[in-house]
Formats: C-alpha cells, sequence, structure tokens
C-alpha cells in the first residue's frame, strides 16, 4: 500500500512553485528567489516521487486531474526529465 498526498497540499505546493518560478524569472539575479523557486521544485519532487521539475509538476497535474476524475493524455518525457 502506497501513502499519497491530499490533494490540497499537491495543489498549494503547484501554485507555490509557479508563483515562484514567476519571481524567479522576474529577477534573474535575485539569488533568494531561485533558492526559493529551487525549494519548492525539492519539495514536489520528494511529494511526487520525481527526480525532476518537469517529471514532478506533470505528475502533479495528473495526479489533480485524476483525483477529479479526468484523465489527461501520456506525454513522454526525455530521459533528463525535458519536454
Amino acid at each position: 500500500m502506497m501513502l499519497s498526498p491530499h490533494r490540497y497540499v499537491v495543489h498549494e505546493l503547484l501554485a507555490l512553485l509557479r508563483s515562484r518560478e514567476r519571481r524567479a524569472a522576474q529577477s534573474p539575479g535575485d539569488t533568494r528567489a531561485r533558492q526559493a523557486r529551487d525549494d519548492a521544485a525539492y519539495t514536489l519532487c520528494v511529494l511526487m516521487g520525481e527526480r525532476s521539475m518537469p517529471a514532478a509538476v506533470e505528475a502533479a497535474e495528473r495526479y489533480l486531474a485524476h483525483s477529479r476524475g479526468v484523465a489527461l493524455p501520456a506525454v513522454a518525457l526525455a530521459p533528463d526529465g525535458a519536454r
């Protein structure tokens, strides 16, 4: 039996990551913004059991869609996790 994260936690962490990504993109030289983004990405990776941020984001989106009863088509990822 495998434990699953609560939908709310996944949703909130995904929203936090996207917010921090925007902030880091707006201020490329801001090391705190980059670190905050990296921290959120790492947490999402651990929560979703993935090794890369793109794979974790995709897994989170699938998890949320599945929890609402909506199936998303499979997307092949490159070995390094890039789309």
